[in-house]
C-alpha cells in the first residue's frame, strides 16, 4: 500500500495527501510540498501512513523537504504582504468602479502569486484590475469569486447548533442538499430552521439522510388504517429514529393514542370497489369523458 503523509496548509483543516518519498515526518513539522500553482508550506497532521490502493490520488505531489529558516523568512515575509495586498485590491476597484467586495487575500510563501477572494452581485469584467494588481505587486493575480457558503467555509461562523459550521469544521467539499431530505426526515420547513448561516439549506440535513430515506419507505404513511394488536386504527405520526407508530385506536365512538413498535403495524390495503352497475373486470379501450386517465 501506498505510505503518504498528511499535510493541512494555514488554518484550513481540510488534509491533503502528499509523498514523503523515502523519508519519515511526524506530527508538527512543517513543510514544503509540491502543489499545483507551486511550492507551499504545510504543517504535517498525520506522519507517515498507509493507505488502501484504492483510497491513494493517482498522481501524488512530493514533500521537497522539511521547512528551513529561510523558508520561515519567506512565509513571514507573505504574511506581512497579504494586508498589503487586500488594501491595494479594494482601492484599484474603487478606482475603477467596479462592484467588489474583496474578503481576503493569500500570497505564495515565495510571494510569486497573490489569490485575492471577492463577492460581487454583478458581473464583472476584472481584466484591467489584474494587471492594475499584478504591476502594483509584481506577482502573479489570481481572483477568487466567493459565494455565500464559500464565504462562510473561509471566514468561519458558528452555527445554530452552537458548533462550528461543518463547511470550515471538516468538510472537504460541498455535496447537494435538497428539501425532500428535510421533508423524509419529518423537519419543518420553515426556511429558518433548516437554513445555514449562509442561508443555504444546512450541510448536516444529509449527514443521516440514508437512514431516514431506507426507514421513510418502512414506515405507514400518516393517515394510514392499520391493524394493531388493539385493533384497527389511523396513523397519527411516526418516530422514525426509535421506529415507533402513534395511532389513534378506535374504540366504540371514540379513540385513544397509543404507540407501536413498527413491527407490531400492519397496513391495511384500500379495497377497490368498481364503479356502481359495472363489473370488475370490464376493459374500456376509450378514455373516459373527463379525460383523467392517467399512465
Amino acid at each position: 500500500m501506498p505510505i503518504v503523509v498528511g499535510v493541512k496548509f494555514n488554518n484550513n483543516r481540510k488534509v491533503y495527501h502528499f509523498d514523503p518519498e523515502e523519508n519519515v515526518y511526524v506530527e508538527g513539522d512543517i513543510v514544503v510540498v509540491e502543489t499545483q500553482k507551486g511550492n507551499e508550506l504545510g504543517e504535517v497532521v498525520k506522519g507517515n501512513f498507509e493507505v488502501p490502493e484504492e483510497e491513494a490520488q493517482k498522481e501524488l505531489k512530493k514533500v521537497v523537504r522539511k521547512a528551513n529558516s529561510r523558508d520561515f523568512d519567506l512565509q513571514r515575509k507573505a504574511k506581512e504582504t497579504e494586508p498589503r495586498a487586500l488594501e491595494i485590491a479594494r482601492e484599484k476597484a474603487r478606482n475603477l468602479g467596479l462592484s467588489l467586495k474583496f474578503i481576503s487575500s493569500e500570497v505564495s510563501f515565495d510571494c510569486k502569486r497573490v489569490v485575492l477572494c471577492f463577492t460581487s452581485e454583478d458581473r464583472v469584467d476584472f481584466r484591467e484590475l489584474v494587471k492594475e494588481l499584478a504591476s502594483a505587486l509584481h506577482a502573479r493575480i489570481e481572483l477568487r469569486q466567493l459565494y455565500e457558503r464559500d464565504d462562510v467555509k473561509l471566514r468561519g461562523s458558528l452555527g445554530m447548533c452552537g458548533r462550528e459550521c461543518c463547511c470550515r469544521a471538516y468538510l472537504r467539499d460541498f455535496e447537494k442538499v435538497t428539501v425532500k431530505m428535510a421533508k423524509v426526515q419529518g423537519l419543518s420547513l420553515n426556511p429558518t430552521k433548516i437554513s445555514g448561516i449562509c442561508g443555504k439549506l444546512m450541510c448536516c440535513l444529509k449527514y443521516e439522510n440514508e437512514y431516514y430515506s431506507e426507514v421513510f419507505k418502512q414506515m405507514p404513511k400518516v393517515n394510514a388504517k392499520v391493524m394493531t394488536p388493539d385493533g384497527m386504527a389511523v396513523v397519527d405520526s411516526n418516530d422514525m429514529l426509535k421506529k415507533i407508530v402513534t395511532c389513534k385506536v378506535f374504540v366504540d365512538d371514540t379513540y385513544v393514542m397509543k404507540k407501536f413498535p413498527l413491527d407490531q403495524i400492519t397496513v391495511l390495503k384500500p379495497v377497490n370497489n368498481p364503479p356502481h352497475g359495472k363489473k370488475k373486470d370490464a376493459v374500456h379501450d376509450e378514455p373516459d369523458e373527463d379525460g383523467d386517465d392517467e399512465e
